[in-house]
Order: C-alpha cells, then sequence, then structure tokens
C-alpha cells in the first residue's frame, strides 16, 4: 500500500482526493467513529456553526454555490463533507469504526505499519495524519467533577437527550462554542448560571443569508463566487496586519468591540464583568449578535468569582455560594497541543515522537514534517493554526506540500524522505523568533501556549507567505535515506 491517511475531517479528505488527483489510488483512510466529517461531525451543540464565511471554509476545487448564509451552521457544513467524499468517490477508501493507535517505521524495508483498536495492522510507504487539534476535550480540574448526580457533558459531545427547557444550567467556560449555544440555551432554560473565568472579546458579526438570486448567480457565473471567494480572503488577510505585524493596529478593534458592549448591555454591573482586561488578539476573537443580549436576560447569571467545587447537586462558586443545578456544560475547549491523539508514533531508531515532543516541544518543518520520522507528515500540524483567516487554506497548502513529497519517493522504492534537522531546526527558530513580536505574546494566559508558555499552535504570519513556503519541493532539503 502506498498510504495511510488518519482522519476523515477537512484534513484528511483533502489529502485523499489529492492522491486521487494524482492519480494514487492504493491508500486507505482511518476513521476511528462510524461516520466521516471530523470536528464537524462531533460538534452537534445548538447553534453550532463557522466563524469563517463559507465560501472560503470550504476547499478552492470544491466550491459551494448553494451555502445559505455567510457563516453556515454545522449541518450544512457536514453535508458538504459529505458531498466531496461521494463526488470524489472516497467512501471505498475509508475503514469507519477503526482507530489509528500506533505507526512504526520500519527502517530496512522503508515501510510504516499502523496498528488499528481492532489489532490489526496495515503497511504503507507513508503516513498522513489528518487528525487535527479538536478531537480531545479539554476538563477544568474541578473538585466534586465525578460526584455530580444530573445531566454533565462537554460542548463537543453534546447529549441529544437533553431537554433544556426549565432547567437550571451550569455553564463553565465562554469560548467559541459557548457563546454559540448559550444563546440558544437561553430561551428555554429555566437558569443558567454562566462561570467565566476570562471574558473574551467578542465582535457583532456581519451575516447575511443568501437569497436565490445570490446562489442562481454563483451557479451560473463560477468566476463570480471566485471573486467573491478571493474578497473574503484578502479582506481577513487585512486583519492579519494586527496579529503578525503590528498589535497597536488591534486597538482600532478593540474600541469597537467595547461599543458592542456598550450598545449591548445596559447593566452597567454587567457590561463590567464582560470587558476583558487584556489586549484584544492575544486570546481567540469571538463573533456572535446574540451572546451579549442573551447574557442581558433574567434568567442569565454571569459569575466572575470561580468554582470552588461541584457537589451531587450543583456548583460552588468563589465566593461560597452554591447554585443548585440540574445540568452541568463544559464549553472549554480541546487539547490543541496534543496533535497525535492517541497514536503512539516511532520513527527512526525507535524514537517515539510523543516523548520527543514531550520534552522538547511540539514541533515540525512547516508544521508538517519531522526530522527523524521520514515519510511521515501532519496536517494542521504544530504552528499552522490561524487567528485571522481560513484552515482550509492552510489545509491546501499543506497537501500540496505533502504530495510533492510522496511523488518524490514514488518511483523510489523503499527509499526514506528525511527533512535534514538543521533544516527543521532553522526554520524553528525563525518561526518563534516572529512570534515574540505578535500580539499572542503580550501576557495573557491562552491555550495558544503549551506549559512552558510556548506557542506551538499559531503561524505567525500572513496565508499567502505559508503557501509560497510550502509550494515549491526543495530537494536540499531533506536527505534520502534508502535500505541498508
Amino acid at each position: 500500500m502506498f498510504a495511510v491517511i488518519v482522519g476523515s475531517g477537512f484534513a484528511g479528505l483533502a489529502m485523499a482526493i489529492a492522491l486521487k488527483k494524482a492519480n494514487i489510488h492504493d491508500f486507505v483512510v482511518l476513521e476511528k467513529a462510524g461516520s466521516i466529517g471530523g470536528t464537524w461531525r462531533d460538534n452537534v451543540y445548538p447553534g453550532c456553526a463557522c466563524d469563517i464565511p463559507s465560501h472560503l471554509y470550504s476547499f478552492s476545487f470544491e466550491p459551494n454555490p448553494r451555502w445559505s448564509a455567510t457563516y453556515s451552521p454545522q449541518p450544512e457544513i457536514r453535508a458538504y463533507i459529505e458531498h466531496c467524499a461521494d463526488k470524489y468517490d472516497l467512501r471505498k477508501h475509508i475503514q469507519l469504526n477503526t482507530e489509528a493507535t500506533g505507526a512504526v517505521l520500519h527502517e530496512k524495508s522503508g515501510s510504516w505499519t499502523v496498528n488499528t483498536s481492532d489489532g490489526k495492522s496495515l503497511t504503507a510507504r507513508a503516513v498522513v495524519g489528518g487528525l487535527g487539534p479538536l478531537h480531545r476535550f479539554s476538563f477544568p480540574n474541578i473538585l466534586g467533577r465525578e460526584t455530580f448526580q444530573g445531566k454533565m457533558f462537554h460542548s463537543a459531545g453534546w447529549d441529544s437527550s437533553f431537554d433544556p427547557a426549565g432547567k437550571r444550567i451550569a455553564v463553565i467556560g465562554t469560548g467559541a462554542s459557548a457563546i454559540q449555544f448559550v444563546p440558544e440555551l437561553q430561551k428555554s432554560a429555566g437558569r443558567i448560571h454562566l462561570f467565566q473565568r476570562t471574558a473574551p472579546w467578542v465582535l457583532p458579526r456581519f451575516e447575511k443569508n443568501y437569497t436565490d438570486f445570490d446562489k442562481a448567480l454563483f451557479e451560473k457565473l463560477p468566476f463570480a463566487q471566485r471573486a467573491f471567494r478571493e474578497f473574503i480572503f484578502w479582506t481577513l488577510e487585512a486583519r492579519g496586519y494586527g496579529f503578525v505585524k503590528n498589535p497597536n493596529f488591534l486597538k482600532f478593534m478593540q474600541r469597537f468591540a467595547v461599543r458592542h458592549i456598550e450598545r449591548s448591555v445596559k447593566d452597567p454591573v454587567l457590561r463590567a464583568k464582560l470587558i476583558p482586561n487584556y489586549r484584544m488578539g492575544c486570546k481567540r476573537i469571538l463573533m456572535s449578535n446574540t451572546y451579549y443580549p442573551a447574557l442581558s436576560q433574567p434568567n442569565v447569571e454571569v459569575i466572575t468569582d470561580g468554582i470552588q467545587k461541584i457537589t451531587p447537586t450543583g456548583v460552588v462558586a468563589g465566593d461560597g455560594m452554591e447554585r443548585a443545578v440540574d445540568a452541568v456544560i463544559f464549553g472549554t475547549g480541546f487539547d490543541v497541543h496534543d496533535y497525535l491523539g492517541h497514536l503512539n508514533v516511532k520513527g527512526l531508531g525507535g524514537a517515539d515522537l510523543g516523548e520527543l515532543w514531550a520534552r522538547e516541544g511540539a514541533q515540525a518543518h512547516m508544521g508538517t514534517e519531522i526530522n527523524g520520522f521520514p515519510n511521515f507528515y501532519l496536517l494542521v500540524g504544530p504552528n499552522t493554526g490561524l487567528g485571522h483567516n481560513s484552515m482550509i487554506y492552510m489545509i491546501e497548502a499543506q497537501v500540496n506540500h505533502v504530495l510533492q513529497c510522496l511523488l518524490h519517493v514514488a518511483d523510489r522504492p523503499n527509499s526514506l524522505l528525511n527533512v535534514r534537522s538543521d533544516v527543521q531546526r532553522s526554520y524553528n527558530d525563525e518561526l518563534q523568533a516572529r512570534l515574540r513580536n505578535t500580539v499572542w505574546q503580550t501576557g495573557c494566559s491562552s491555550w495558544y501556549l503549551d506549559s512552558q508558555g510556548r506557542n506551538t499552535t499559531l503561524w505567525p504570519g500572513y496565508c499567502f507567505q505559508f503557501q509560497s513556503i510550502t509550494r515549491r519541493f526543495q530537494p536540499s532539503d531533506y536527505e534520502m535515506i534508502s535500505p541498508s
């Protein structure tokens, strides 16, 4: 077999489509769940939608003229992913309910063995990890969590049997998911106690529903949709200036966000709780037109005193007051530094990638390949995340690069392509130097930083710059290892 792809979200399917376009059909896609879609399969909480305009949050080679709105809801995005799998005839390559648990390099044969949760294994020339960073739930370490007797779940593992009508609900966390599902719960909940550790910066979302005329225009005149996509892309790229070049530029956006709070929240006590105390952009900027109005309703309480513990019947805040609740919902995000999940990867000389990164911090060359692990590639790997634009653009750039690497070894039986250690070191030294001048290093504590305070998550530049460095394969950056 030529390649094993792990994961069937946007990244995994993009890699599979690229292989088929290159006339390579000897590959499999391993998916741990019973259906495809990755994060857009898993996240089904009320109000779930993308915060990047749909015409850009989709493959460049597979435009969808029928998006219903600027920011499409989760069911539409998942349907788009299913459509791509069908159109490019990927189903026959996908093995569902099959979790990859290990990948071991065999140097003599120039191949990888991928072990799966059902005790089977596959052998291939290359492994491409399309796991994505949004698959391992992050739970805060709160005393007594295991004692709670009501409903308790993470937003990414939404309990579809839960009916919020009339219920007393504790929501822990105020991240990107919470600002979407809290307004939906507020409509019918008896009482919502929102436990906020850090207030997020929230901008209004400029959105519209596309009319039948808009959809027909994009369908009949594809160049019009391409032009619209380009407009969205460069508009978002311009926003990146404040993140990666001049953090002071974000002061204008910050003033706009403060006015958004002032217009939406009339209660001065509540308003004071909702104004962040850190520079805009240091944490993820969120967008919503419904979050602040929902918090202003009489059945919502915002609590900023922290949490002492969870009891069998409620949540005790930092001031010692217990709120009795029927359900606890965690909107506390993911472990975005866990790029490998349950995949145990062993490379040259038996080196363990998980142990290497635990010791030295996660890093890769162009977020894609790691010295000592030849013919092994990651999509949405270290330092490929964005704060200003579409991750699909980054995924396509990585896929193009990986395809060039795979084609380079395709006609060299048993050979392994290993990025040079000095090339990887130089790339990451420069990357970390650039990160020091970005808004993400201005002093706040965020999930962008690992336990050592090192940013292993975000790309410190524009998307077009990342595409530029990944566009051309440079043989001199690699060493070819042939079987001994």
